[in-house]
C-alpha cells in the first residue's frame, strides 16, 4: 500500500506541475486547470484509501459541505470579484494550518510525532514555521479582502513607528519560535499564534490599493508554504510538494509583479502607495480637458488603421468586456487592426484583464504584454483607453514628485489620438491625478464604460 500511495501521489504530482505549466498561458489555460482536477481528485482518493482513516462519516461530511459552499460561491461569484474571493480562501488556508498544528501540538501522539510525550526538536520547528505562517497569512488575506471589497478604505494606513514595532513584534516571534523549539512549553506556541496575528495585519495594513496585485500574489504564495507547512506536520508529501508549488510560483509572480512596477517586495511591504484620497502631483494649472461623445469615438475609429485597446479594473466593474470584444470585431470588419494592451498591474490580481478578456473570447492573438506592444502605441491611429488610469499615467515617466514615478506604464499618450473612457475626471486607485486627461490628443468620454461602449457600436453599426 505504500508504494502504491507513493507511486500515486508521483502522478498527483507531475499533474500539479502540468496545471501550473499549462496556466501559464491562455490558450493552454484550459487544459492545465483540467490536469490540477485530475491531480486532486487522484490525492484526495489514494488518502481516503490509507489505512490511517479513522472515520469516512466525518471526512465525507467535511467534503460535502465544503463542496455545497464553494458551489454556492462559484454560481454567484462574478468575474470582477475574484480578487477578494481568492484573498477570502487564501485566509481560509492560513487558518487550516493554524489548526492543524494546535492539533499537532495539542495531541501529538495522534500524529506520531511524539515519544513518550515529547516531540522532537524538527518537528517543533516545522509546527512553530507553519503556524506562524499560517497566522499571518490569515488575518494577512482578512485585510486584503477588506480592502479589495471596499470595506477597509484603500489608501495606505500608517502611524509613527509602524516599522519599528513590525521589526519588533518579527524578533519577538523568532525568539518565541527558539524558545517553543527548546522547551515544548504552551505559552511559548500560543505566544506564536498572537504575534503571527498582529502581523498579519499591520504588513497589509500600510499596503495601499495601487500594490494590491502584489499582495494578492504574495498572500498566495504564504498560503502554499503554510500548506508545506501543513504537509510536514501531517508527514504527508503530496501536501508538502503542492504547498511547495504553490510558494514557489507565487513568490515567482510577485517578483514578475514587482518587476512590472519597478518597485522591490520589500519597497512594497514597506512603503505601499495608493489609496482613495488624491496624493501629491504636479500641478496641471488651469488645463481643461476635452469631452466628447460617442459618436465623435465612432467617427474616429471608423477612420482608423490601428487601434489599440487598453482594459483597466473600470471596464471589468462596468462589465464591459463582451461588448468591447464586439465593438473590436466591428472594427475589424471594417479593416482596422485592433489589439489589446495588458498591462502586468492592471485590474485587482495578476492575469485579471488577460481572465476577463478570455471570457469573452477575444482572440488570444489580438492580446499582447506591456513590453510587447508598448512601441506600437506611436504607429497606432487611437488608443481607447476604457477604466484604466494609473498604469497609463505619464506621471511615472516624467514627474519625480509623483507616488508611482519609476513604475513602467503604457505609452498611450503616443497614439495620433486617445480616447479614454472613464466616469470622472477623478483619481484612480493611487489616489493620483492624470495629466493624461489634458493631452491636447486625448478626447475624455464620461460615463459608465459598458454604457459608453454600447453608444459606440451602436454608432459604428
Amino acid at each position: 500500500m505504500t508504494s502504491f500511495t507513493g507511486f500515486a501521489y508521483l502522478i498527483a504530482s507531475i499533474c500539479f506541475i502540468m496545471a501550473l505549466r499549462g496556466l501559464s498561458h491562455p490558450e493552454s489555460a484550459q487544459k492545465g486547470v483540467n490536469f490540477g482536477i485530475a491531480g486532486m481528485l487522484l490525492a484526495v482518493i489514494t488518502t481516503l484509501m490509507m489505512p490511517n482513516v479513522s472515520s469516512y462519516f466525518t471526512i465525507f461530511c467535511g467534503i460535502a459541505a465544503g463542496g455545497l459552499i464553494g458551489g454556492m460561491i462559484a454560481k454567484r461569484i462574478e468575474m470582477t470579484a475574484l480578487p477578494e474571493l481568492m484573498a477570502a480562501f487564501h485566509s481560509l488556508v492560513g487558518l487550516a494550518a493554524v489548526f492543524v498544528a494546535s492539533a499537532a501540538f495539542l495531541n501529538p501522539d495522534a500524529y506520531g510525532i511524539a515519544n513518550d510525550g515529547v516531540v522532537g526538536a524538527g518537528s517543533l520547528l516545522e509546527m512553530a514555521l507553519g503556524v506562524a505562517i499560517g497566522a499571518i497569512t490569515f488575518t494577512g488575506s482578512i485585510i486584503a479582502w477588506g480592502k479589495l471589497q471596499g470595506k477597509i478604505s484603500g489608501k495606505p494606513l500608517t502611524f509613527k513607528g509602524q516599522h519599528a514595532l513590525n521589526a519588533i513584534l518579527g524578533l519577538a516571534m523568532l525568539v518565541m519560535i527558539i524558545l517553543f523549539c527548546t522547551t515544548q512549553a504552551a505559552f511559548f506556541f500560543w505566544a506564536i499564534i498572537i504575534i503571527a496575528l498582529m502581523l498579519g495585519v499591520l504588513l497589509i495594513m500600510p499596503i495601499g490599493g495601487a500594490d494590491m496585485p502584489v499582495i494578492v500574489s504574495m498572500l498566495n504564495s504564504y498560503s502554499g508554504w503554510a500548506a508545506a507547512g501543513i504537509g510536514f506536520t501531517l508527514q504527508n508529501n503530496l501536501l508538502i510538494v503542492t504547498g511547495a508549488l504553490v510558494g514557489a510560483s507565487g513568490a515567482i509572480l510577485s517578483y514578475i509583479m514587482c518587476k512590472g512596477m519597478n518597485r522591490s517586495f520589500f519597497n512594497v511591504i514597506l512603503g505601499g502607495f495608493g489609496g482613495d484620497t488624491a496624493a501629491a502631483a504636479q500641478d496641471l494649472g488651469d488645463r481643461n480637458a476635452k469631452i466628447g461623445s460617442a459618436e465623435d469615438a465612432a467617427f474616429i475609429m471608423k477612420s482608423a488603421s490601428k487601434v489599440i485597446i487598453v482594459p483597466g479594473y473600470g471596464m471589468a466593474v462596468a462589465q464591459a468586456q463582451h461588448v468591447l470584444r464586439e465593438m473590436g470585431d466591428i472594427l475589424k470588419k471594417e479593416g482596422v487592426d485592433v489589439k489589446y494592451a495588458i498591462h502586468p498591474v492592471a485590474g485587482r490580481m495578476p492575469g485579471h484583464m488577460n481572465v476577463l478578456l478570455a471570457e469573452a473570447n477575444v482572440p488570444y492573438d489580438e492580446v499582447f504584454e506591456q513590453e510587447d506592444i508598448n512601441r506600437d502605441f506611436s504607429q497606432a491611429d487611437v488608443a481607447y483607453v476604457i477604466g484604466a488610469n494609473d498604469i497609463t499615467n505619464p506621471a511615472a515617466k516624467n514627474d519625480p514628485s509623483s507616488p508611482i514615478y519609476g513604475m513602467p506604464v503604457l505609452d498611450v499618450e503616443n497614439a495620433k489620438t486617445v480616447l479614454f473612457v472613464k466616469r470622472s475626471l477623478g483619481s484612480g486607485y493611487a489616489g493620483i491625478d492624470n495629466p493624461l486627461f489634458y493631452e491636447d490628443n486625448t478626447l475624455m468620454l464620461l460615463g459608465d464604460a459598458k454604457k459608453m461602449t454600447e453608444d459606440i457600436l451602436k454608432a459604428l453599426e
